[in-house]
C-alpha cells in the first residue's frame, strides 16, 4: 500500500512538520527550468514582487481528506475565472503571511482562522501577476461551514487529496503565453481545469507528503 493510500491527518502533520515560514515572503522558489521559459516571462517571475499567502485547506472527513479549492469570478481584474486556493496580497495589518492567508481564507469562503490548524509551509513562489506567494497548508475540521464571497469566488468545490498526490494525474500541456507557447502540468477533476501556480503548489506539496 503506497504513501498516498494511507493518507491522515497525522501523516500530514508528521511529514509537514519540518517545514518553516520563510522568513522573507519575497525570496521566492523560482520554477524548474526557468531559464527555457520566454524572456518577458523570466523578468516577471523575477521582477520586485508584492508578497502574498493563499491557504491549501484540507479538510478531514470520515471518508478521507480533501482539498478546498475555488473558481475565481469572471470579473476579477487577475486571474478571472481560474482554480486556486483562498488568499490574496499581504495588508499593513497582518502581522505575517499566515495572517493574511487566514483572512483572506475567512473573507471569501467564511473559514474563521480558529477552525484552521496549520500543518506547515510551502516556499514563496512567483507569478506573472507580479506577487510572491506563501502556500500555507491548514486542517480544517468539518463540518467546513462555508460562506462564500461572490465578489471574488464563484464557486467553491473540494477535491480529493489522494487524486491531487497520483502522479498520473499531473497532465503535461502548454499554455500560450504573449504568443508563445509555455509547457504546464495541469490536473482535469471533473469540469475543473486546475493549471498554472496551483498546480505547482500541489506538486510541491506531493514532493513534500510522498
Amino acid at each position: 500500500m503506497s504513501t498516498a493510500d494511507k493518507l491522515t491527518a497525522a501523516l500530514l502533520r508528521e511529514r509537514l512538520a519540518g517545514t518553516k515560514l520563510a522568513l522573507d515572503p519575497t525570496n521566492v522558489m523560482l520554477p524548474p527550468a526557468i531559464e527555457r521559459w520566454p524572456d518577458d516571462m523570466q523578468k516577471a517571475l523575477t521582477a520586485s514582487l508584492k508578497p502574498a499567502g493563499v491557504l491549501i485547506p484540507v479538510i478531514e472527513h470520515q471518508l478521507g481528506l480533501t482539498v478546498l479549492l475555488t473558481r475565481r469570478a469572471a470579473e476579477l481584474k487577475h486571474h478571472a475565472s481560474q482554480i486556486s486556493f483562498p488568499g490574496g496580497r499581504m495588508e499593513d495589518g497582518d502581522v505575517d503571511i499566515v495572517a493574511t492567508a487566514l483572512r483572506e481564507t475567512h473573507e471569501e469562503v467564511g473559514i474563521a482562522p480558529a477552525d484552521v490548524s496549520v500543518l506547515g509551509y510551502l516556499e514563496p513562489m512567483p507569478t506573472v501577476t507580479g506577487y510572491a506567494v506563501t502556500p500555507i497548508v491548514g486542517l480544517v475540521a468539518p463540518p467546513a461551514e462555508l460562506t462564500v464571497d461572490t465578489t471574488e469566488v464563484e464557486l467553491a468545490f473540494e477535491v480529493p487529496l489522494s487524486f491531487l498526490l497520483d502522479s498520473s494525474n499531473a497532465i503535461p500541456a502548454e499554455r500560450d503565453f504573449l504568443g508563445q507557447k509555455v509547457p504546464i502540468v495541469e490536473f482535469r477533476y471533473d469540469e475543473h481545469r486546475i493549471w498554472g501556480a496551483t498546480a505547482h503548489m500541489l506538486i510541491v506539496l506531493r514532493e513534500k507528503i510522498l
